[in-house]
């Protein structure tokens, strides 16, 4: 989770240069004759954590959980500061670079208008997210429309939101240990080669939970989310205890357990926040005696709306 608050300041001539430098490839523009004006001097926004890859879904599905704007909006001429307040701690494996690209995207946006889109605003925070840990939608996506949402296509980009039934409850069990999963390092691990079984097991369990998400079956989703057998059995090594932790969820009542995109954080979901809460403290335990590592948790239920303004 990240909150953005953007201030209307006078321009700096260095932003100009730099602005006017940019470039950027996306299949979608908007035509202006005029530089629009802001409507709103100060405007705060919030954009919510996420869980990428969902076990099988590695780099095409995420959810949520409870820099480029100006250059598509053809603005060259005004100066802006951003102050941004982290909710959710940095390298967790939650989103943390990709909820602040959605802020910010979100506040930029609403203090000229709301003149952009939901697929501009993924273009532009999707941008930005590249130069923190590379151009991936699983996170951004959800962070700005909210739900679940599936990335079909990069080129062009395509997502598609998966309605989770509103009647239905869903809790995830959010533990994050006092340890570094570097993106980088977690992606190192990864086969460069997959076998033909591997990859028809993890296809068919991703559209299983595809389709449990859109019947809001809680039971087949963590089914589903914890059949991983191409990343999280190269990943799930290298965060100490992570292994123990998914038993213990497993144990204590959860209906599925994986790695919560790159690490460390490790997600389980359930139907019912009690359970959740009973569930977590068996995951820090888990940590704690497995791993040798204090670990902290957050039992959260599902983020449908995604990034939107906020009162400051």
């Amino acid at each position: 989770m990240a909150t953005s608050t953007c201030f209307l300041c006078p321009s700096p001539a260095s932003l100009k240069g730099r602005t006017a430098r940019m470039r950027i490839r996306c299949s979608v523009s908007v035509s202006t004759r005029r530089e629009p004006e802001p409507v709103a001097t100060v405007v705060k926004a919030f954009a919510p954590a996420t869980v990428a890859n969902l076990g099988p879904g590695f780099d095409f599905l995420g959810c949520a959980v409870d820099g480029l704007v100006m250059k598509m909006l053809s603005i060259r001429s005004v100066g802006l500061s951003l102050s941004l307040h982290k909710g959710l701690p940095l390298g967790s494996g939650l989103g943390s670079s990709a909820a602040s690209a959605a802020a910010a995207a979100v506040a930029v946006n609403e203090m000229f208008g709301n003149k952009l889109g939901v697929e501009e605003l993924v273009l532009a925070s999707l941008k930005s997210e590249e130069k923190v840990s590379g151009y991936h939608a699983d996170n951004v996506g959800p962070s700005i429309m909210g739900g679940f949402v599936l990335i079909r296509s990069y080129e062009p980009l395509e997502l598609i939101s998966l309605k989770f039934p509103a009647e239905k409850e869903l809790y995830f069990v959010l533990v994050t240990p006092e340890f570094e999963a570097p993106t980088k390092k977690m992606r190192a691990a990864l086969p460069g080669e997959i076998g033909m079984p591997h990859h028809v097991w993890n296809c068919s369990q991703a559209g299983a939970l595809v389709a449990a998400v859109l019947q809001g079956d809680v039971a087949g989703l963590g089914k589903a989310l914890s059949s991983d057998k191409i990343v999280e059995p190269r990943r799930a090594p290298l965060i100490p205890g992570m292994e123990a932790v998914k038993r213990a969820a497993l144990s204590a009542g959860a209906f599925g357990c994986t790695i919560s995109g790159a690490g460390p954080t490790a997600v389980a979901v359930i139907d019912d926040q009690q359970t959740g809460h009973a569930i977590a403290k068996h995951m820090i335990d888990a940590f704690l005696h497995h791993g040798h590592l204090k670990a902290s948790a957050k039992v959260l239920q599902l983020d449908r709306l995604g990034a939107r303004r906020i009162p400051n």
